[in-house]
């Protein structure tokens, strides 16, 4: 048996060997398969052959056989170059696990500095016979069993893969029991035990069965367990694990005796059915000897140290058995997470100790293999290189890298380097491992001299005698021998060659420059050329250095002006100075150089000739032309100035220029004058000067006369009152004591009374007040008006207490009344408000009506509103808004401008009459609506501050849609309000321009024409869109010309049309006419009315009726009638010498005193102050005398 065994394994193996024959050869790399358990030097492949590779080439160069296990399996024959077995090669050890089993080693050829990868894969054979982990199992089963239940068996390990592994159970044959094989989800059998009929203890109370479990291989193999089945008393309950996967994370590194997880499951039997306890039911020997389970808690603990290299996960089903055989099963899985516990390692397989340091870039001067055992980022490895070196490392496939040059290399920087490989993986933390690799650099020629200055720079003077040393350039070069020796050259740089070659000359050894003839600052201000330095290397190298010789002037050169510049057609400059300049106003300013240096060109400025000498001031060293004094109305409008420029040099140059000042305050002035200048004429006459002093002498003399006159007039009228022929006069009577009311007269002085009637009863006390008037020196209208004032009375409240007492009651009624709490706030109608309001709104127009109620009762409901205070822009609240406190109507205390304000949030406080008061507040917002109340602002063009139009210039090479101007406008309004559209309304040229309508855009619409005119007028009226629109012109001129001071210069070449003399002399001389006139009319009228009043006054005697002793001003009159302010005791008689009449005016005689009583003045008729026939005084005053 034993031999047949072996022959079947011999032809095994060489059919394996057989099917070696399939392989690849793709680009380096080879595929064997061979069957695992091959004996030691059994034949793998022919590797040499296969390669393609010679035998002697084999034996020459080096081979080595790298793998990346710490054992090694296979071995090469250099001698004929077969891979042979070295190890025993056990499937189930090396690919624990795995479905395909994969070595992988490198065929390293030192030699030629190549790597081959050679895969060999391991298959499996039938080399492991099914096992149970127990060879004898009791089953406890109750005879309540019923028919139909199953009880999981113990699985059997198989470590074999495919048909070789597990493929079936069965059992010895027995009445009561039946086998069912079942299968997971991940492909692995296990066996049920069936109760096929009812199990009766008291027949048999043992049942024994054989378990056999059957492997797929040829021959197949079988192992076996002994089941022995104890009938039990019914336990019908089968332990129920919580989980029925148990799902595990560990790291590599926990320590022993940790615990992974706690198993948990329960039975509802009791006493020792519900006994469980726990174990493995199918595990691997690996975790069996690596994990612990407890049999009664549960926990499942590390037994020895795990590694995440040899085994990622673990896979444990585990069953939970009560007291009488009943049992269920949950499976462990554990996820072992690896540590970063294996630092990467470097091996160096070839390198070149040396490098030339011509080398090119990119040379490899050594081959590395980075590994590392760890997974995940803990495995994955960067390779780096310590310092700022002339090295990089590439990887090239898999871990290998090879460390190449990244720059050139220089020996005169370093000639040896120790290059520090340093391989770091990602774990945390991570772990590096570094390696030093020496190189040593090969020195070349590759330094070219270096000077010792970036550029170098000198000077000479002009006319320097030749052979003169201007310089030393100096160069090393680092390195050795004739590659050290530098010789020196002049290359031409920037200059031509044979000029620079007949000026300069180097030693070609010191590097000390001279001069070869003298040089001249007018032709050359600068020599810039290169001094080459070159070694003596094959090939040579060498440097260039910039050098810049200045030449040193002499005062040789004239200053050139160059603003203002002479007009090449031989008019002079023309500038502006407005009439309006104070003295120092900036006019121009000149600005000259001089071609020369240092002091020679030091430039100072002189007026050397002037129109109006004084009247201009130049700056010494400036050229600034500033006024010295204001302009006059005699100064000519073009002032022409010479300007001389003199430099500083010995001897001293200098250079002049004349230009001509306009005298205008604006372009539109000078522009005005090309259509209005006239030539220059004599000086005006005199005769306007004089013909205006007569007109203001005339009329100040016409004006004097008036005022005289008006004065004696008022002097007479004030000095008598009454001087027509005669006059009455009264003294002693002051005027202030008394005045008249609506044509009555009365004192000033007035009096108080109070009266009282009581009248008394037994019964009753009545009393009549009146009340109290004034006691002023006034009487007022109403005062004066007859109206009762009405009687207080009061009664006796005797009588009423009296009544009081002789009321009985009989009935009574019991009211009661609820008082009211103030436990209610006001509520508003909404939770915020919102109105809104026009603008420019009209004062105390109500903007918001506010609504609140409160359910209290009497003042407690009686609800108050007010705006909360709050602040807008810089003013209050309280200046814009105002509330009603009992309505709640918002009003608007003044007109609104959106403008300023487009929206106001304030709050409304609502607050009851109760004590304590409560409140509420809400929120409103009053937005201000927009109206068409702000014309457009015309940004640009913006009219002058002197009245003048803008200004803008137009090529006469303008061609149709050239861009003029553009008119910029905006409207504060907002909306439908600020949409602004633009109109050209007038121009000088219809036709000649266009205004875009919403751009603002002023363009040519054709081409100009020589009849054009010179200045073009154009009104632009900018319109908004509001209802009604308002509007906003500007008024541009633009001028036909390619420049300003083209338009300038035209001021001496034009000859405008000369206006008519104005008619200011004439109309002084009719103004002189007519006042005098006037003046000379007005006296002969006074003069005839005083002849007509002397005339009348001739046939008029001077005599009059006089009172003497009373003063007029002590009686006043009141529509025409006199009365005297105080009485007086005086009897006064006119007495007259004519024997006819006798008149006397007779004073009454009563008490002096300064006051009527009321009597008097009621009782008494007022007497006529004058008695008598007033003609018979006027024809008798001459003889008349008066007698007191």
């Amino acid at each position: 048996m034993a031999n047949s065994q072996m022959l079947c394994d011999t032809r095994r193996q060489l059919f394996c060997i057989m099917l070696v024959a399939v392989f690849q050869a793709i680009a380096g790399q080879i595929h064997y398969s061979i069957p695992e358990e091959l004996q030691k030097g059994s034949f793998v492949g022919d590797v040499a052959k296969d390669l393609g590779m010679d035998l002697k080439q084999l034996s020459h160069d080096a081979v080595q056989i790298v793998t990346e296990g710490r054992k090694q399996y296979f071995a090469l024959n250099i001698q004929n170059g077969y891979l042979y077995v070295k190890e025993r090669l056990d499937r189930e050890e090396l690919c624990p696990q795995l479905a395909t089993c994969v070595m992988k080693l490198e065929v390293l050829v030192q030699g030629q500095l190549k790597v081959y990868t050679v895969k060999i894969e391991i298959e499996d054979i039938n080399d492991n016979a099914p096992t149970f982990q127990a060879e004898t199992l009791q089953l406890n089963i109750a005879e309540s069993t019923a028919v139909g239940s199953q009880f999981l068996l113990p699985d059997a390990q198989d470590p074999d893969l495919g048909t070789n592994s597990l493929q079936n159970y069965h059992i010895s044959p027995n009445s009561h029991f039946s086998l069912d094989v079942q299968m997971t989800p991940s492909g692995a059998k296990y066996a049920e035990l069936v109760l096929e009929k009812p199990i009766d203890r008291e027949e048999i109370a043992f049942h024994e069965l054989i378990l056999t479990a059957n492997d797929g291989g040829n021959p197949a193999k079988s192992g076996t367990a002994h089941i022995k089945i104890v009938v039990e008393d019914a336990n019908d309950n089968a332990p129920v694990f919580s989980q029925s996967v148990y799902k595990v994370t560990a790291m590599e590194n926990i320590p022993i005796d940790s615990l992974l997880v706690t198993i948990n499951a329960t039975d509802l039997d009791e006493g020792i059915n519900s006994e469980i306890t726990y174990s493995f039911r199918q595990i691997s020997e690996k975790a069996s000897n690596t994990f612990h389970l407890d049999a009664k808690t549960g926990e499942v603990k590390v037994r020895q140290n795990m590694d995440y290299e040899e085994c990622t996960s673990y896979e444990m089903e585990v069953q939970a058995r009560d007291g009488r055989g009943l049992s269920g099963r949950a499976n462990i899985f554990l996820a072992v997470t690896d540590v970063n516990d294996n630092a990467p390692e470097i091996a160096v397989t070839s390198f070149t100790s040396a490098l030339s340091e011509d080398s090119p870039v990119g040379i490899v001067t050594a081959l590395l293999k980075v590994t590392d055992r760890d997974s995940g980022e803990n495995g994955m490895v960067m390779c780096s290189i310590l310092g700022n070196m002339p090295f990089h490392l590439e990887k090239t496939f898999d871990n290998y890298y090879s460390l190449g040059t990244d720059r050139a290399l220089d020996r005169e920087e370093a000639s040896y380097y120790n290059v520090t490989v340093i391989a770091m993986d990602k774990g945390i933390p991570p772990l590096s491992t570094t390696t030093i690799i020496p190189v040593k650099i090969l020195d070349k020629n590759d330094n070219p001299p270096i000077f010792q200055k970036k550029s170098y720079t000198s000077s000479i003077s002009e006319n320097t005698p030749a052979g003169t040393s201007i310089i030393t350039i100096k160069a090393t070069d680092p390195d050795w021998e004739k590659n050290g020796k530098v010789s020196y050259s002049i290359t031409s740089g920037e200059m031509n060659y044979s000029y620079l070659s007949s000026c300069l000359s180097v030693h070609s050894e010191t590097g000390t420059i001279y001069a070869l003839h003298p040089f001249d600052y007018e032709e050359v201000k600068e020599l810039n050329f290169q001094v080459k330095a070159q070694d003596g290397g094959s090939p040579p190298l060498s440097s260039n250095v910039s050098v810049t010789l200045f030449i040193l002037d002499q005062n040789d050169n004239v200053p050139e002006i160059l603003y203002p510049s002479v007009p090449t057609d031989g008019s002079t400059g023309i500038e502006l100075a407005p009439r309006s300049s104070e003295p120092g106003y900036l006019v121009t300013k000149v600005v000259a150089v001089d071609a020369d240096s240092d002091q020679n060109a030091w430039l100072s400025y002189q007026l050397t000739k002037a129109t109006e000498p004084g009247l201009f001031t130049v700056g010494l060293h400036t050229g600034e032309i500033r006024t010295a004094r204001f302009f006059l109305e005699k100064d000519a409008l073009k002032q022409s100035l010479v300007i001389l420029v003199k430099d500083n040099g010995q001897p001293p140059m200098s250079a002049s220029i004349t230009f001509t000042v306009v005298l205008a305050d604006s372009i539109p002035d000078i522009l005005t004058d090309l259509s209005h200048i006239s030539a220059p004429v004599d000086p005006p006459s005199d005769l306007t000067y004089y013909l205006v002093i007569a007109v203001a002498f005339v009329s100040c003399l016409f004006l004097a006369f008036l005022l005289v006159l008006l004065a004696i007039k008022l002097h007479k009228w004030r000095k008598s009152q009454f001087c027509d022929n005669g006059s009455v006069r009264f003294s002693g009577v002051p005027v202030s004591q008394f005045v008249g009311i609506d044509g009555v007269r009365a004192f000033l002085q007035s009096y108080c009374h109070e009266v009282s009637l009581t009248s008394g009863s037994q019964k009753r006390l009545s009393q009549i007040l009146f009340p109290i008037g004034s006691c002023t020196n006034t009487l007022t209208p109403q005062q004066a008006a007859n109206k009762p004032d009405p009687l207080l009375i009061t009664g006796d409240l005797n009588i009423f207490q009296e009544e009081a007492a002789a009321t009985q009651v009989t009935t009574a009624v019991l009211f009661i009344e609820i008082s009211d709490v103030n436990d209610n706030a006001p509520v508003f109608g909404k939770t915020q408000y919102t109105s809104y309001v026009t603008e420019n709104n009209s004062r105390g127009q109500p903007v918001c009506h506010i609504k609140a109620n409160d359910p209290d009762f009497m003042e407690n409901a009686t609800v108050t509103f007010s705006i909360i205070e709050g602040g807008i822009s810089d003013s209050t609240l309280s200046s814009y808004l105002s509330i009603n406190s009992e309505t709640g109507v918002v009003y608007a205390l003044c007109p609104f401008d959106y403008e300023q304000i487009k929206e106001i949030n304030f709050q409304v406080k609502a607050q009851d009459g109760g004590s304590p008061p409560l409140s509420s507040n809400v929120s409103v917002t009053l937005f201000i609506l927009d109206q068409n109340d702000n014309a457009p602002e015309i940004l640009y063009l913006s009219p002058p501050t002197d009245g003048s139009t803008g200004i803008e210039l137009a090529p006469h090479s303008s061609e149709p849609g050239y861009l003029v101007t553009k008119v910029v406008a905006v409207d504060a309004d907002s909306g439908q309000n600020a949409w602004l559209s633009y109109q050209l309304i007038k121009a000088t040229e219809p036709g000649l321009f266009s205004v875009g309508l919403h751009t603002g855009e002023i363009r040519t619409a054709r081409y100009f024409l020589e009849k054009d005119a010179l200045k073009q007028s154009l009104v632009i009226l900018v319109k908004d869109n509001g209802q009604p629109s308002l509007s906003a012109s500007v008024t541009i001129t633009v001028v036909l010309a390619d420049s300003f001071p083209d338009v300038l210069t035209d001021l001496n070449r034009i000859s405008a049309p000369v206006d008519p003399p104005s008619d200011l002399t004439y109309y002084l001389v009719v103004a002189v006419a007519f006042i005098s006139c006037l003046f000379f009319t007005f006296l002969l009228v006074l003069l005839a009315i005083r002849l007509h009043k002397w005339r009348k006054s001739q046939f008029c005697d001077n005599g009059s009726v006089r009172f003497s002793g009373v003063p007029v001003s002590q009686f006043v009159g009141i529509d025409g009638v006199r009365a005297f302010l105080q009485s007086y005791c005086h009897e006064v008689s006119l007495t007259s010498g004519s024997q006819k009449r006798l008149s006397q005016i007779l004073f009454p005689i009563g008490s002096c005193t300064n006051t009527l009583t009321p009597q008097q003045a009621a009782n008494k008729p007022d007497p006529l102050l004058i008695t008598g026939d007033l003609n018979i005084f006027q024809e008798e005053a001459a003889a008349t005398q008066v007698s007191m």
